[in-house]
């Protein structure tokens, strides 16, 4: 397979053609007798079986040629490797040629990290791929410079918020072909974007995951998960499944970069590292990759040792705590003191570094010693939003002064900021939580769905829950969409606007010097007020914000103010829901 600008070497998995019209195909089943391939022309051949569990053959099977697995005379599996399902999970793979596409922008290398401002979006509910790929223009002249695809494994269905796929290697067949994933991510490259992919590598969804039949070995019932036996990452063969299927996406694809889900449920987590270590041995050194982890366990070390980033929950919490008084479910572990752990993140990156939660649970490592590039923040993101009953955005729940003061802080520290679908213009549209399933798996999700909400004082009522949106209807999706459009009309334009000339500060003022920024402290002014102060290079950025109910005394520090948000350069006093952000000179 070949890689732009570096190599990834041919997946171990999987069917994989040559020039000569010939594929070898490879399925690892420890548990199997035999392995039949049925070829679409009604061909079958029995696999080989080899001493490490996998069965093999090399045949007369060019791209585009339809194929399954027969395993033990039961019925017809796809390859849990397969590069396209057409069909849905359940049907056919296809033979696909990764060499096929004609990329046009053969000399992009990426962006440094610390020129990314991201945008997270469900490529379904913006058209799938061609729909994503209209939208591009838009987003950068947005000032957005990177941005961030909901996993595209294949899924059961047609709409998945793409966390319970079954087929990682399978781009969904419901928002294109794999070659119009590739053109949507060198039309990017073309609009100067980054693009990034959510990898989910810590669990296979509910239905159309095969392989318990005749590989049980790839999980560990002796470490569950949320999502069943934990994936067992001490195996070789699944090792090499999912660091495949990783350089499948950042050279076949050239996918900038990473975001890898969940991964303090991969078992052991040294794999990490070993994941991390594969993929930079295959990349040249002019050439920009970012690995960004969503990691509960706050794990300091894993970005010190070499992880670009990692999605900072904590910020999000305890600013979310802070702008709308809510304090159940997760964020019952910053209700105690949520300024003081917001002063914590900015001034150290993460708030738990080894303290107790509200259940106990000691999380965290000490993390102060990490520049500021290596947490991603955010007002929003699909979970903090969708994982609400109703899928509201901040955007309906605060004023918007509120709003604009949280997005605000999010664009000016030197954190990495990430921005959802549809915040850059105050969208209203809610994010819902999706799914496309048969019965009787539908009745299952939609009741656990409602069972999910039952301790949350709104929803204690059983007819309060009855009204929380079926994630299975129809309706459900479509009221999740979220048309750009917007942003050239009406409010949605004045907010955009608003957000453009803000990235275009952060740009212009802060970028250039986050190599060497570092964190110089910050302090509760009052509850909900808080100072944080950074060096960048020969220059102190200072941001004071106020997210409580009275003004507070700040007299302005001096130097240059770079943003005001419902608030003035030569006031001494911080409004509620104001924001200043300065810039001095070190000296001063």
């Amino acid at each position: 397979m070949a890689a732009p600008g570096g190599q990834a070497g041919e997946p171990w998995w999987g069917a994989a053609p040559g020039r000569d019209g010939r594929t070898r195909f490879r399925l690892w089943a420890p548990d199997a007798t035999e392995v039949v391939l049925e070829l679409d022309d009604a061909r079958r051949h029995r696999l080989q079986r080899r001493d490490d569990g996998s069965f093999d053959a090399t045949l007369d099977a060019p791209p585009g040629t339809r194929y399954r697995y027969r395993i033990d005379g039961r019925e017809p599996v796809p390859d849990p490797a397969s590069r396209w399902q057409p069909d849905g999970v359940h049907g056919h793979s296809v033979v696909v040629d990764p060499e096929a596409y004609a990329w046009q922008h053969t000399d992009w290398c990426g962006r440094p990290w610390r020129e990314a401002v991201l945008y997270e979006l469900h490529v379904g509910a913006c058209g799938g791929y061609a729909g994503v790929q209209a939208q591009l223009p838009k987003l950068a002249a947005l000032g957005i410079t990177a941005i961030e695809l909901m996993p595209l494994n294949a899924f059961p269905g047609q709409r998945n918020w793409g966390y319970d796929g079954v087929l990682p290697y399978a781009p969904v067949a419901a928002y294109g072909t794999p070659d119009e994933l590739k053109a949507l991510i060198d039309a990017a490259h073309g609009h100067g974007l980054m693009v990034f992919l959510d990898a989910v590598y810590n669990h296979f969804g509910p239905d159309g995951n095969y392989l318990h039949q005749y590989a049980e070995g790839f999980f560990n019932a002796q470490a569950p998960t949320p999502w069943g036996p934990a994936i067992d990452f001490n195996q070789p063969a699944v090792q090499r499944y999912y660091l495949d299927n990783a350089l499948m996406w950042l050279h076949e694809y050239r996918f900038d970069g990473l975001r890898l889900d969940a991964v303090h449920a991969i078992v052991p987590n040294d794999f990490l590292e070993t994941l991390r270590q594969t993929v930079v041995a295959s990349l040249p050194p002019h050439r920009h990759v970012h690995l960004v982890l969503e990691n509960e366990f706050n794990q300091a070390f894993r970005l010190a040792d070499g992880f670009t980033a990692q999605w900072d929950d904590d910020f999000h919490n305890a600013l979310h705590v802070l702008l709308t008084g809510e304090e159940e479910g997760y964020y019952a572990g910053f209700a105690d003191d949520p300024s003081a752990h917001l002063a914590r993140v900015l001034a150290e990156g993460f708030a738990y570094q080894g303290q107790a939660d509200h259940r106990g649970h000691r999380r965290g490592e000490p993390s102060g010693h990490l520049p500021p590039t290596k947490f991603v923040v955010f007002a929003q993101n699909h979970d903090q939003i969708g994982n609400r009953a109703k899928g509201d955005r901040l955007s309906t729940l605060l004023s918007s002064s509120a709003l604009r003061a949280a997005l605000a802080l999010t664009t000016l520290t030197p954190m990495i900021p990430l921005f959802f679908m549809g915040e850059p213009w105050g969208a209203r549209e809610p994010f819902l939580f999706f799914t496309d399933y048969a019965p009787p798996l539908d009745e299952a999700v939609r009741e656990g769905r409602r069972r999910e909400f039952a301790h949350f004082a709104a929803f204690a009522d059983p007819e309060a829950r009855a009204a929380i949106p079926d994630p299975n209807a129809a309706s459900t999706f479509a009221a999740s969409r979220c048309d750009i459009a917007a942003a050239d009309q009406g409010e949605g334009a004045e907010f955009a606007a608003w957000f453009t000339a803000l990235l275009r500060v952060r740009a212009e003022r802060l970028v250039p010097h986050l190599d060497a920024a570092r964190a110089l402290g910050a302090e509760v002014l009052a509850p909900g007020a808080i100072r944080a102060s950074w060096q960048l290079g020969a220059q102190v950025l200072q941001v004071e914000m106020n997210f409580g109910r009275v003004a507070v005394s700040a007299p302005p520090p001096g130097g240059e103010l770079l943003h005001a948000q419902n608030s003035t350069a030569h006031a001494t006093m911080l409004a509620p829901d104001s924001l200043r952000a300065w810039l001095r000179d070190a000296a001063s």
